[in-house]
């Protein structure tokens, strides 16, 4: 792991890989997502303030609750390029997105108590089956393998 200067003002992108865990692959996507900024060298080497560091671990503390990327970036288009999010914007953007979290959550308990009936009953019958077939939806459709033939 690379070692930084305690006064180091800017990372390279291997510095900021090495201290974040995320790739600088990624970095570089996080950076045409204007997720993180980066400063140019003469020799057109990038360069991240410290502060991208919180940056990058809002992201990746933001993902790992499910938040897509295009969510997270319109909260830290609030922030200048080179400010880490702080603590209120951390407490603010999460009680944004509790309601999403919930709302997740119980889509997902929905699904696995509609899957577990399901291989429960073991009929997986394209008529009735709510999971294969909701409501019928494909008998609505007339006679014919609807799934085989695609969208008419």
């Amino acid at each position: 792991m690379a070692e930084l200067a305690p006064t180091a003002t800017e990372l390279t992108i291997g510095e900021l890989a090495d201290r974040s865990g995320v790739p600088a692959s990624a970095l570089r996507f996080y950076e045409r997502e204007g997720l993180i900024h980066s400063k140019r060298t003469s020799g057109n080497q990038r360069r991240y303030s410290r502060a991208t560091l919180r940056r990058v671990a809002f992201v990746r503390a933001s993902q790992s609750v499910g938040i897509p990327l295009s969510v997270i970036g319109e909260v830290l288009a609030y922030l200048p390029a080179d400010e880490a999010p702080n603590r209120a914007m951390w407490e603010r953007a999460s009680e944004c997105w509790s309601e999403q979290v919930n709302s997740r959550i119980e889509q997902l308990e929905r699904m696995r108590d509609r899957f577990t009936e399901c291989i429960g009953c073991g009929c997986l019958s394209f008529e009735q089956c709510a999971l294969v077939n909701p409501n019928d939806a494909l008998g609505a459709k007339g006679p014919g393998p609807h799934r085989l033939l695609g969208p008419q």
